[in-house]
């Protein structure tokens, strides 16, 4: 039987827009009936989750987060996404206090690495994510071997983030794919979108020559599997899912 997914959005916003519309044309349909069931909390006023983790700021997320989840299930989630890789900081503590399931899009995303045969994956991520080493922890679990962005490259990444694509702007490409290039130059053979805002990015420009996992897209195909339903039109490396 098919399942109801929540949708834990809003963070931030653009992304969650892109999330949604990826299940919608990716979900195999003839009919609206044959699409997911899917209710949505944008919670775009969730305090900002690297701010904290980098200790900048003293509002936690987790208490407004962990309230939103508990809006999706009374509303009738059955399974929880959360489209921000940043915020699976808080998982242990957002999946204890869920009573539905909760899929993790970092462990997700580096399984999709493992099965594709990634010897060495180049992590893309907010600075939060890099800090706290949730894809490194995940590449080292699975036995896969991981580059990070220069000091420098991971101030163009977090630039791009919060300078140009959390507020509408178009962002530096030559600086994006100089951050691509020196990751592939230390060794990476994929590079792992671990940021839901720079999926936007891999919407929007012809980067085929990299060997991308986005993990916006590994979430979306888990979370119609998951469902209920059959993910459709998606790269072929998705189909390992």
């Amino acid at each position: 039987m098919a399942k109801t997914l929540g949708i834990l959005g809003g963070l931030g916003p653009a992304a969650s827009v892109y999330f949604y519309r990826i299940l919608t044309e990716h979900t195999k349909a003839n009919h609206d009936q044959d699409h997911l069931d899917i209710v949505l909390v944008s919670g775009a006023s969730i305090p900002d989750r690297t701010e904290f983790i980098l200790g900048k700021s003293e509002n936690s997320p987790l208490p407004a987060m962990i309230d939103n989840v508990n809006k999706l299930i009374t509303a009738g989630a059955e399974l929880i996404a959360i489209p921000c890789n940043t915020a699976h900081y808080f998982y242990d503590q957002i999946e204890k206090s869920s009573s539905v399931p909760v899929l993790n899009i970092v462990r997700e995303t580096v399984s999709l690495a493992q099965k594709a045969g990634v010897r060495k994956l180049g992590i893309m991520a907010t600075t939060g994510t890099v800090i706290t080493g949730a894809y490194q922890h995940a590449c080292l679990e699975a036995g896969i071997s991981f580059a990070i962005p220069s000091e420098r490259s991971q101030q163009i990444l977090m630039d791009i983030i919060y300078g140009s694509i959390k507020t509408a702007r178009e962002p530096d490409m030559d600086a994006f794919l100089s951050v691509c290039d020196e990751l592939y130059e230390n060794g990476a053979d994929a590079l792992v979108l671990g940021c839901t805002e720079l999926s936007l990015i891999r919407a929007t420009e012809d980067l085929e020559k990299y060997r991308f996992i986005d993990s916006l897209l590994v979430l979306a195909a888990r979370s119609i599997r998951v469902c209920g339903k059959e993910p459709c039109g998606f790269a072929e490396i998705y189909s390992l899912i």
